[in-house]
């Protein structure tokens, strides 16, 4: 099945809050909302008001930004959270339940049947209330199929908004992922998200294929930060839907990514990975020889990212023993100094030599280039960035 329409379900505000680092006021709050808002997040997750009182307080206050995005908030399920939900001025719920034999031994101690019944109750309720619904089994991928799908057309058939499949451990490998979802939509009417842990590594590519089995809306956090190693990212589901297909993310504002990821790094005290998905300072940084004359010939040959749709530039890193003439010929026309080629394969051969003997920085080689040029520096320099097409 192609990706077709989806939506994503920005959890920063809710899964995110469950990161070990993660304590965020109000008034930080609002700003990742209204970032995340200006991305063109489809919907915000925001944790339950049943944690807190300022949990409470702060869903207020973000209901009252007016912003684009439909505002969401989770819930166990019983009638008491949806009640409490609905008052705080939501677009919809979240509506949550393990069905796996480990949580209802050791969590809630439900059997199918009683799951059916309280589901009903609140479903109800919240239908009642004009919001949006969604029930979701958690712990999904060991939960027993049957029993899955049991609860999934039994709600869908109560008139659900959507359901949602649940890898809450991060077990599940993409090719379960794609078998469950699309079991699930031959068998519901209704849309289906799918919200996966990366404790083992498969939260992006396990979205991936939830989208290509059928679902409709993925979860996601900035940086995928939250309970344990967190959920699907943010900007690693974007890098991955950009490189199947451009189309597929363009109504999304790319060149946020970077604001955002930063801006969440430093509240959670942590730096932003330097191979993060699009916005770490390698991402689109290239050292290797053959490498740099390439990507200088044609970007696409190491890039299957456009640097510049996200608003970043490619760098080419020069001042190492891997370093080759092209990149440092770039660098001599980007300072305007004449250097012919022969001139500059001897000075590559020379920098190659100082940098097996000790660690060259920029300025050291552009040191090097004016000296060879015959030149004294004009300004200080500018870093080794290529923007644009090549």
């Amino acid at each position: 099945m192609s990706i077709r329409n989806f939506s994503i379900i920005e959890s920063t505000l809710r899964e995110g809050e469950q990161f070990v680092n993660a304590f965020f006021d109000t008034e930080q709050k609002k700003a990742i909302a209204t970032m995340l808002d200006e991305f063109g997040g489809e919907y915000l997750e925001l944790t339950s008001p049943c944690a807190s009182h300022q949990s409470a307080a702060d869903i207020e206050e973000i209901t009252k930004l007016n912003l684009r995005a439909k505002i969401l908030t989770h819930t166990r399920c019983t009638v008491g959270d949806a009640r409490q939900a609905v008052e705080t001025g939501v677009d919809g719920v979240d509506v949550v339940i393990g069905t796996s034999s480990y949580l209802r031994e050791f969590s809630h101690g439900k059997s199918i049947p009683e799951i059916l019944d309280l589901a009903t109750e609140v479903i109800e309720f919240l239908k009642s209330q004009q919001v949006e619904v969604r029930f979701s089994t958690e712990d999904s991928l060991r939960s027993d199929p049957e029993d899955l799908f049991r609860v999934y057309e039994a709600v869908d058939k109560l008139g659900v908004n959507r359901v949602g499949v649940a890898d809450t451990v991060g077990v599940g490998t993409p090719m379960q992922i794609y078998e469950l979802v699309s079991e699930l939509r031959r068998r519901v009417s209704c849309d289906i998200e799918f919200h996966g842990h990366n404790d083992s590594g498969c939260a992006i590519a396990n979205a991936f294929m939830a989208l290509e089995g059928g679902a409709t809306h993925i979860d996601t956090s900035v940086m995928g930060i939250g309970e344990r190693n967190g959920i699907t990212s943010l900007g690693g589901l974007i890098a991955r839907l950009y490189a199947c297909d451009r189309n597929l993310v363009s109504k999304y504002n790319l060149p946020m990514l970077k604001e955002i990821d930063h801006y969440v790094a430093e509240l959670v005290e942590v730096d932003v990975p330097f191979n993060n998905y699009i916005t770490g300072y390698s991402a689109f940084t290239h050292k290797a020889g053959i490498h740099a004359k390439a990507i200088l010939n044609n970007p696409a040959t190491y890039e299957i990212l456009k640097p510049e749709d996200f608003g970043i530039s490619r760098y080419i890193h020069i001042a190492h023993r891997l370093t080759g003439w092209n990149a440092v010929k770039h660098r001599a026309d980007q300072l305007g100094l004449q250097l012919d080629t022969d001139t500059v394969k001897e000075l590559t051969v020379h920098i190659k030599n100082l940098a097996d003997e000790e660690h060259l920085t920029l300025d050291d080689v552009d040191a090097l280039l004016y000296h060879w040029a015959g030149r004294e520096p004009d300004e200080q320099p500018e870093p080794v960035a290529v923007g644009g097409e090549i």
